[in-house]
């Protein structure tokens, strides 16, 4: 179900309130639902030795709630050296931080191997040699082309652009190897929003077989194996939830057989984003026009600027309004933004009950890849951010955007090339 029952009931009593003093828009995060669903996982994989989770920073980087995973014992994955300071920044170094970038550039590799370094996953063998020196651990990333299907977001293997091939993986390591490395990781993310814990199992097992070939092959072990993110979460109300108990149960399996084969195993890492903050955070935004043309539209004060998922990806999030319920009169609408863009809706003919000019609207999910994903199109300038603690007070966490921020820059040294 989307927002649990226990986070609307917390946010809708105070609502008006928090409305009154921030004013709408604003995306607001539920720490209790956070911090409960890192206590899911770490749970869920308590039998396996050195499991460890990396937040997925781009999902959502606010260092407040990097805070929180930092205080839940999670490391950070990183896909950009802004992600890898803001880590460092909140004082995570070193093996907290995975380094999970593609068409990287010899100068982020420099930037992210300084202050102690961090793990590096890098994304194709051709990268080896421009690393500015070799760390002593090394992970690469995996494609399996045509021997895995991709699911509907990441789509299929084969036309991806991440990731080593089969026939490089021996070879990768090999050059690692001679380069002096004595320490290895392999990593790979094949799913995105994926509801089938099936799906993460044969991930497993399919990592687990590299290891084994390329132990067979060079005589090395492996540190770690990192199946990646991917877990999903149910958007609509009649998606079953992810099935993360199945999903441990037979990981842990596959561990255990591995260990008995081989008399080692990995550590189990894994880079979470949605699943960890998706439902645990809501766009707050109000009513403030109505259209009656060819259809009904409801007009709100936040566009997309401040969740794009619903027009970039035709995403489905859950819409209600504060003090109304769906057993009221309802009627169809499109909720719209007020960008420039045909796409700019949060709805698209949804059964919603009548509302009025001030009626609070609230769409669930957007704890991962909201504001994380806000752009300034048309000069639409992004929301605040709030978080609802577990004391029950409101803070507010990132300010909204102004126009100084869009104007900044702007305001630079002039520079003239003169031919």
């Amino acid at each position: 179900m989307p927002m649990s029952d226990s986070y609307k009931t917390r946010l809708s009593a105070i609502l008006p309130e928090i409305v009154n003093t921030f004013g709408t828009p604003f995306h607001i995060y539920d720490e209790k639902g956070i911090k409960d669903t890192c206590r899911q996982l770490k749970s869920a994989f308590k039998d396996i030795n050195g499991f460890k989770e990396f937040f997925a920073v781009k999902a959502l980087p606010n260092p407040c709630i990097m805070k929180i995973m930092q205080e839940m014992g999670f490391g950070f994955d990183c896909s950009s050296i802004p992600e890898i300071k803001l880590s460092r920044q909140i004082g995570s170094y070193q093996e907290e931080i995975m380094f999970t970038s593609n068409n990287t550039s010899s100068s982020q590799f420099k930037t992210a191997l300084e202050d102690g370094g961090c793990i590096l996953n890098l994304d194709d063998i051709s990268l080896i040699p421009k690393l500015p020196k070799i760390p002593e651990l090394i992970s690469f990333r995996y494609n399996p082309g045509p021997r895995r299907k991709g699911n509907k977001i990441i789509g299929n293997p084969v036309e991806s652009k991440y990731g080593l091939s089969h026939d490089q993986i021996i070879d990768s390591f090999d050059q690692s190897l001679k380069l002096g490395v004595k320490r290895f990781g392999i990593h790979t993310m094949l799913a995105s929003n994926e509801l089938n814990y099936e799906y993460m199992v044969e991930t497993t097992r399919m990592l687990l077989d590299i290891v084994n070939l390329v132990c067979g092959k060079l005589n090395i072990t492996f540190e770690f194996i990192n199946i990646g993110g991917g877990i999903g979460i149910p958007y609509t109300p009649d998606e079953k939830a992810f099935d993360l108990e199945s999903m441990a149960g037979e990981i842990t399996i596959l561990f255990e057989q591995f260990n008995k084969l081989n008399g080692w195993v990995p550590k189990l890492y894994m880079e979470s984003g949605r699943f960890i903050t998706g439902p645990h955070g809501a766009l707050v935004t109000s009513i403030i026009n109505y259209k009656d043309i060819y259809r009904k539209y409801v007009g709100v004060d936040a566009s997309m600027s401040a969740l794009m998922r619903p027009g970039m990806y035709d995403a489905y999030h859950h819409i209600h309004i504060h003090g109304k319920d769906n057993s009221s009169h309802l009627e169809k609408v499109d909720v719209a933004g007020a960008l420039c863009e045909n796409i700019d809706k949060f709805a698209i003919q949804r059964d919603l009950p009548v509302t009025s000019e001030g009626d609070i609207l609230v769409i669930h999910d957007t704890g991962a890849h909201g504001h994380a994903m806000g752009f300034n199109y048309n000069g639409q300038l992004r929301p605040k951010e709030l978080l609802l603690k577990e004391d029950s007070t409101v803070e507010l966490i990132r300010r909204a955007e102004t126009f100084d921020d869009y104007c900044s820059t702007l305001t630079f040294e002039p520079r003239i090339l003169s031919i």
